[in-house]
Parts: structure tokens; C-alpha cells; sequence
């Protein structure tokens, strides 16, 4: 069995560090990913090859081993004690162990001694058959601010398979939920990656959002915020009546309970509708109404 080099398939050097081979992985992954090579035997193949050049160098235990016993690492400990068992075999004790001819082992020596200890047990087992979880897939739905007043079903097509799932109410925007086991498939029958959905709202109501609260502005003339009276608005749950306070100042804020944005997994229950006054001062004023208002100032 040929030699395997983890460093050479990752493209990167012996000395490099676990940041340097975990982005390396990923770049490599990406490229290669059965689903980007669709009917591609080869990127298969070196996909193998690069999840397991990961595998083992992403371990530090399994690193150090590796780079002790090269392709047989995986059964270096046990090459360890049989070659002591074999060095009191061969000489009695107390001979360093020697290959074929006297000389000192070499690394091709290890790997034929290995060989005649474990057979050809590898080559049936090899790692080529071992199982990869597939890729993550990031997906983004576009909705608008009252898409998500109700829990809604969606279907998104994601690699030609149409994946049903549910929107709850209140969900935020660029908020992503996770859909286990939709993504990417795995690689020799090894696990589904997952899909995350990001959500990008766009709000087309008259209202801010602010979490689970809701804000707005009301513009009042200026004899209902000094006199008092009702006011009817709508909001994103039906019409609300407002009672107006005499005497009410500009920029006053009132509180709505209830009648703001769902709560997110918390079916039917709701934040509240804060709202701000504005009194906007009358202007082309007639000349009675001007020589009223002269009296009242003399009033006051």
C-alpha cells in the first residue's frame, strides 16, 4: 500500500498549524464537494482523500502519530510491541531489532513487517470506505414584515428536492434556523449535512420594529391634544381606540398593551404597540380665528 501524503492532499506544509489546516480543509471541501462535482468519479475521490487528510492531521494525537509512522499509523503502538516481542525472538535480548540483511529497519521495512503482522486487513477496511457527513447548505428566503405575523409552511427546492418546513411567527430579520439533516448528501452512506435558512424581512408596514414591540407616530391637531377626544388606528391585528387626554404635550408616548409584533415560539402571545404624539399647529388661520386666539393668549 502506497504512501499517503495528508500534507501534500491538503496543500500545505509539515509545520503548518491547526488554523492553517482547518482552512485549508475547508477551502479544499468546498471545491471537491460531491455536489458541486455532480457524476464527477475524480472530485469523489479526492473529496475522500481531503476529509481524511483532515481527519487525521486536525487530531493532534493522531498528527503526532502520523508523522511518527507515516501511512500505518493507525497500528503503530502495536507495531511497537511487536517488534520488541521480536527483538528477544531474533536475538536473545538486548540486539536492536534489524530487518532483513542485519541493517537497521527502515520506514519501507516498518510498513512490510506491518504488512506480514495484519495481512491484508487494511485493503478490505481502508479508510476510502469510511462514511463523511455532507455539506451544510445556507439558504435565504426573502419575506415581508407581515409574512411572519402567523406561523406559515414553506417549500424551498434546494438541489432539485423540495424541503417543507415552518416559518413561526416573530421571526427576526437575518435570523437563521437550522433544518437537520437536509443538506448535502453524505458520502458513503455517512450522515446528511444540514440546511440553515436566513430570513431577510422586509418591512412594509408603517410601523418600526423593535423585537417584540412595535412603534409608530400619530399626528394630533391641536385642539384634540388640548381639548381632549378619540382617535381610531389601525394595527398590524385590527383597529385600536384611542382616548386622548386633554392637555396632552407633543413627543407624549402612549402604550398599547398587546397589539405590538408576535413573539417568536410563543403562539399567541404578543408585545405592544408603543405610539408617540405629534400636535401639529393649525396655519392659514382666518382673521376671526386669529383675533380668538390673540384673546386667549391675553388670558393666559
Amino acid at each position: 500500500m502506497s504512501f499517503i501524503d495528508y500534507y501534500k492532499i491538503l496543500e500545505i506544509q509539515k509545520t503548518a498549524s491547526d488554523k492553517d489546516i482547518k482552512k485549508a480543509y475547508r477551502k479544499l471541501a468546498r471545491k471537491y464537494h460531491p455536489d458541486v462535482n455532480t457524476n464527477d468519479e475524480s472530485a469523489k475521490f479526492k473529496f475522500q482523500q481531503i476529509n481524511e487528510a483532515n481527519e487525521v492531521l486536525s487530531d493532534s494525537e493522531k498528527r503526532k502519530k502520523y508523522d511518527k509512522y507515516g501511512k500505518d499509523w493507525e497500528h503503530g503502538e502495536a507495531f511497537e510491541k511487536a517488534r520488541q516481542q521480536q527483538q528477544y525472538q531474533h536475538s536473545g535480548g538486548g540486539q536492536p531489532f534489524s530487518g532483513p540483511g542485519g541493517g537497521a529497519y527502515s520506514e519501507s521495512d516498518f510498513s512490510d513487517f506491518f504488512e506480514s503482522m495484519f495481512g491484508g486487513a487494511r485493503h478490505s477496511s481502508g479508510r476510502s470506505q469510511q462514511k463523511y457527513r455532507g455539506q451544510d447548505i445556507n439558504a435565504t428566503l426573502q419575506l415581508n414584515l407581515t409574512d411572519v405575523l402567523k406561523t406559515q409552511k414553506q417549500t424551498l427546492t434546494i438541489n432539485g428536492k423540495k424541503i417543507r418546513f415552518t416559518i413561526p411567527a416573530g421571526v427576526e430579520n437575518n435570523q437563521t434556523i437550522k433544518i437537520k439533516n437536509h443538506g448535502g448528501k453524505g458520502v458513503n452512506e455517512g450522515p446528511n449535512g444540514d440546511l440553515y435558512i436566513t430570513f431577510q424581512i422586509s418591512n412594509n408596514t408603517k410601523f418600526k420594529r423593535g423585537g417584540k414591540n412595535l412603534y409608530t407616530t400619530l399626528d394630533l391637531d391641536l385642539y384634540t391634544a388640548i381639548l381632549g377626544g378619540e382617535k381610531t388606528i389601525d394595527t398590524l391585528n385590527g383597529k385600536v381606540k384611542l382616548k386622548i387626554k386633554p392637555e396632552t404635550q407633543n413627543n407624549t408616548k402612549v402604550k398599547v398593551k398587546g397589539k405590538g409584533f408576535p413573539v417568536y415560539k410563543k403562539e399567541g402571545k404578543f408585545g405592544d404597540l408603543f405610539i408617540t404624539y405629534h400636535v401639529k399647529t393649525p396655519n392659514n388661520l382666518t382673521p376671526k380665528e386669529k383675533e380668538l386666539f390673540n384673546e386667549l393668549s391675553k388670558l393666559r
